[in-house]
């Protein structure tokens, strides 16, 4: 009889033991962030070196990431007009901020800034470029610049140097064609905005860094002379061929890891690409190299295009903005910067203003790491240009990803491309949409 009353007496206190963790984790405050598409072993990076850091040393908060892919910005453009977007609300770029800041879908982060020191730890141009009306809604994931990937075992084999001038590009462009190689490795299957990577690309190397300034700040229009030079050459180049017969079939990852077999020379494409380094280069024993993409004349060599891939922002109607300020706050730490760059390089490059505290792991490439001190350096010294994906209106964007295939395939010139570019841009700044430019 005692045995059984022992045994009840151990299933009532199993049963309170059950009770208050259940309790206990519905006490916990939920934080949710959908986030784009993410590799497995990405998505095991994020679980083990930010997720679960932060839900051990934030008991009373629950944070959770749900990835939803290529569909994340219709489904939260979607979500945000009816209210029910996630708590982290992150976008692919300052772009698409001012709309939703204009339309009252986020809460703004001065406060936190102020209170968690987002204002002494970042570089300072990226906490003008997340306001809007003078108030900031955004923070940048990452900071990325363009330029040009190339395999330096077969330049070495063939006698060839990385080039800093358009004319000695296009020169080694055609040696590649002739040998049979692809100049550009380059592909847009899975991600069409791939298009205006090369938009920008041509933009700040060869119309230059200060005319597009002009530009974003009306005070010369997208249809002027050093524009349609730009815009021309990017054509003369899809027409030659340097970005290979299979661009519309290839996914950016395929187009990439062509480079390290051998069978393109280059690719003129984003820091992000890093990540891919380590995944191909080593397997086809070839070593990569990144430098900046050619100049025209009269354009300093290196210019660096500054590029925001992805934004933190906080939702109106999150019911715990702490808990998400919280979150981005562990994103703006030393040690997660070390930690994520050295498990997950090109797409965490968070805008420390110091990082002489951040400590990586011995395995990632050095180039990696000086590529960055490259670019916080050209930032510092004013040395950058412009991706069109950070700092053009939402409608002029896509318009730019959508258009330029269109000059390519000879459905218009280059002329009606800048006119349509040009009249659409007006009327996104006259709308208030037009991302804050800061000043040169």
């Amino acid at each position: 009889m005692s045995s059984l009353k022992h045994l009840a007496a151990a299933a009532g206190l199993a049963a309170v033991a059950l009770a208050a963790a259940t309790a206990s984790a519905q006490d916990k405050k939920p934080i949710t962030w959908w986030y784009e598409t993410a590799a497995p072993e990405n998505q095991e990076n994020l679980q083990t070196i930010l997720v679960d850091p932060f839900n051990a040393a934030h008991p009373d908060q629950s944070l959770s990431i749900d990835f939803r892919g290529a569909e994340l910005d219709k489904q939260l453009r979607i979500a945000m007009l009816s209210g029910s977007g996630p708590d982290v609300v992150y976008t692919a770029g300052p772009s698409y901020v001012a709309a939703m800041a204009q339309a009252g879908q986020l809460l703004p982060l001065d406060d936190y800034a102020a209170k968690l020191g987002w204002n002494d730890r970042l570089l300072p141009i990226f906490l003008e470029i997340g306001k809007y009306d003078g108030k900031l809604y955004a923070l940048p994931k990452t900071y990325e610049t363009l330029g040009l990937f190339y395999n330096k075992t077969l330049f070495d084999k063939n006698g060839w140097q990385p080039p800093k001038t358009i004319a000695e590009f296009e020169t080694l462009a055609d040696a590649m064609l002739a040998k049979g190689i692809v100049p550009f490795a380059a592909g847009n299957a899975d991600w069409r905005p791939a298009n205006e990577h090369y938009v920008s690309i041509v933009l700040n190397s060869i119309a230059g860094p200060d005319n597009v300034y002009k530009a974003l700040t009306g005070q010369i229009p997208w249809t002027a002379e050093p524009f349609v030079k730009a815009i021309d050459t990017l054509n003369k180049w899809w027409q030659a061929g340097y970005f290979g017969p299979n661009y519309f079939s290839l996914t950016g990852e395929q187009a990439f890891a062509q480079v390290a077999t051998g069978q393109a020379g280059m690719a003129p494409t984003g820091t992000w690409n890093f990540t891919n380094v380590p995944r191909y280069f080593p397997a086809n024993n070839a070593e990569p190299a990144f430098v900046g993409f050619p100049s025209a004349e009269g354009v300093p060599y290196p210019i660096y295009a500054l590029g925001v891939g992805s934004t933190f922002s906080i939702a109106a109607t999150s019911q715990n903005p702490d808990g998400a300020a919280a979150v981005i706050d562990m994103v703006f730490s030393d040690k997660f910067y070390g930690d994520m760059n050295s498990a997950w390089q090109g797409e965490w490059n968070t805008p420390l203003k110091d990082l002489s505290k951040v400590t990586m792991a011995d395995s990632v490439l050095p180039l990696y790491g000086q590529t960055m001190k490259n670019l916080a350096g050209a930032v510092s010294a004013g040395q950058y240009g412009y991706t069109t994906w950070t700092f053009l209106p939402p409608a002029t964007d896509t318009y730019v990803v959508s258009g330029i295939e269109e000059v390519w395939l000879g459905k218009i010139t280059t002329a009606q491309f800048l006119e349509t570019l040009d009249a659409t841009f007006k009327q996104d700044r006259e709308q208030g949409k037009a991302p804050a430019i800061p000043k040169r």
